[in-house]
């Protein structure tokens, strides 16, 4: 059978064709508005400009921002507004006129990684992704563990720091507020002064403040990830999300991450992503 993989992006929707050995067969995409039924005549027309590529019977996976409350069947947690409190897979089920399997972006990452990507040897593997959010997804055995309530993998809302920065989410404390993509800029800026991009500020790390900005985020996402390997022991963690292209994350990151693990034995592998962008639409195809 093809496999449709559809990832809906904040910017751009893109769209992806492949065959039973996963070999890509057409590729597509199209900006992404902030208007929620066009949202949806968007991805029917793409699912329908890739179906007619297809020689057989498609299935249709969909990488979304957010996740589908189990309790209600609405999307929740969306950084894309319009799509917050909204029955997307009911939607786009019914204008697609076909059943659709629906994760988030980390769960559909790990999926990529655990199938196509660097983690595809493992059998137990935790997607992270660090970005403009902290997030993560499970696979188990090429399946995506969701939890019962849906929200496994959530290490981003861990509390690390309580009466710390506050969260989003209403708490405090929480891994994403210090290790995400915004949290390390805007301790950077608290530090110096100065609003620079994570990029930047790696780069050239010999600002006076830069072994305090350094030291701290190594402390926090050793904690997190530590917290992760404690619960979860997986065979391998890959990083994935702009914040994974911080070299130092690789050696002294996966030490100090080490040396927080409740063990004699601390060698879980922390890898970068081989998919990196292409991940989502990947994943998707693979639910």
């Amino acid at each position: 059978m093809f496999k449709i993989g559809i990832d809906l992006g904040g910017t751009k929707t893109e769209g992806i064709l492949l065959n039973d050995i996963h070999k890509v067969i057409e590729r597509k995409r199209a900006p992404t508005t902030q208007d929620y039924k066009k949202i949806i005549e968007s991805i029917a027309l793409l699912v329908r400009e890739l179906k007619s590529k297809a020689n057989g019977e498609a299935s249709v996976g969909v990488c979304t921002p957010g996740v589908v409350s189990q309790k209600t069947g609405l999307i929740k947690n969306s950084n894309t507004q319009c799509l917050i409190g909204m029955p997307l897979q009911k939607d786009l089920e019914r204008s697609i006129g076909q059943k659709i399997s629906m994760e988030n972006d980390a769960n559909c990452f790990a999926m990529a990684e655990a199938t196509l990507g660097v983690a595809k040897n493992y059998g137990v593997v935790f997607g992270v992704i660090m970005g403009t959010g902290v997030g993560g997804g499970i696979v188990i055995n090429g399946k995506v563990h969701k939890g019962r309530s849906n929200i496994a993998g959530e290490w981003g809302h861990h509390i690390i720091r309580p009466q710390g920065n506050k969260c989003y989410c209403g708490k405090f404390g929480c891994v994403e507020t210090y290790i995400s993509g915004p949290a390390l800029e805007k301790h950077w800026k608290d530090l110096t002064g100065k609003s620079q991009p994570l990029s930047a500020i790696v780069e050239n790390l010999s600002d006076t403040k830069a072994e305090e900005w350094k030291k701290e985020f190594l402390e926090n996402f050793a904690i997190g990830l530590a917290n992760v390997i404690n619960i979860l022991d997986p065979d391998v963690i890959v990083l994935g999300g702009g914040v994974s292209n911080v070299p130092f994350l690789y050696d002294e990151g996966k030490s100090l991450v080490y040396k927080n693990v409740f063990s004699d034995l601390a060698d879980t592998p922390i890898v970068k992503n081989h998919l990196g962008d292409s991940a989502g639409v990947f994943g998707a195809a693979l639910l």
